[in-house]
């Protein structure tokens, strides 16, 4: 009997060390996983709309001034964080200004005149290159700009107007930035300078015409900007 008893303490002794080495295991756990993030390419086409304000940069009065709203279309191509990219846009345009006064007609007494220049569309084909940080994009951009002008003379009940094509060049800067997947909004200003043109058969030629314009608009990224998580 003592000799089991000696050869069951011996075979406890073993055991105690081998539960106390399993008792001090502790269960495999993975890490936490690193918060996901999205990185963002411009590359691709895109469409939007676009809207704003205009006013010619003259130094008296009447100044040409109103509101634009139209469409845009574009491609960007993005290398690191660099953006190149081409953009056209046209709008339907109301800006204008009109000088009035009397003219004297022997035998009538005076008569209200006046002359009205007002653009009623414009647009521009411009390249853009930017510097993007991630879901924001800082650029400038110039190009070629256009404007559709019409000048209508009045005297007294009658009126005669007459239509130009103005072409010229456009540079300006902008910002542009992703609220959400494929959607982006931009705010944008350009100093846009039409050739002059004769109008009524050489009667009324004009110079150069300025314009300062700011804008806003609202684009569609076709294909999706997020190439990438980590």
């Amino acid at each position: 009997m003592k000799k089991v008893l000696l050869a069951s303490a011996c075979l406890l002794a073993l055991a105690a060390p081998a539960s106390a080495a399993d008792l001090a295991a502790r269960p495999y756990t993975k890490a936490p996983v690193a918060p996901v993030a999205a990185v963002y390419n411009w590359t691709g086409f895109y469409l939007g709309i676009v809207g704003g304000g205009a006013w010619e940069n003259a130094s008296g009065d009447p100044k040409m001034k109103g509101g634009f709203v139209g469409g845009t279309a574009g491609y960007n191509w993005q290398t690191g964080n660099v953006v190149f990219g081409v953009e056209a846009d046209g709008a339907w345009a109301d800006v204008s200004a009109t000088a009035a006064g009397v003219v004297f007609v022997p035998g009538v007494g005076g008569v209200p005149a006046s002359l009205t220049s007002k653009t009623d569309a414009m647009g521009t084909v411009r390249g853009r290159i930017g510097w993007a940080v991630n879901n924001v994009l800082f650029y400038g951009t110039g190009g070629y700009a256009w404007i559709d002008n019409k000048l209508t003379a009045s005297l007294g009940a009658l009126s005669v107007s007459d239509s130009k094509f103005h072409s010229g060049w456009t540079v300006g800067a902008g910002v542009e930035a992703f609220f959400a997947p494929q959607w982006s909004v931009k705010g944008e200003y350009l100093y846009r300078s039409l050739g002059g043109e004769t109008y009524f058969s050489g009667a009324i030629p004009t110079g150069t015409l300025n314009f300062h314009t700011v804008q806003v608009g609202v684009n569609y990224h076709f294909g999706g900007p997020i190439v990438a998580k980590y």
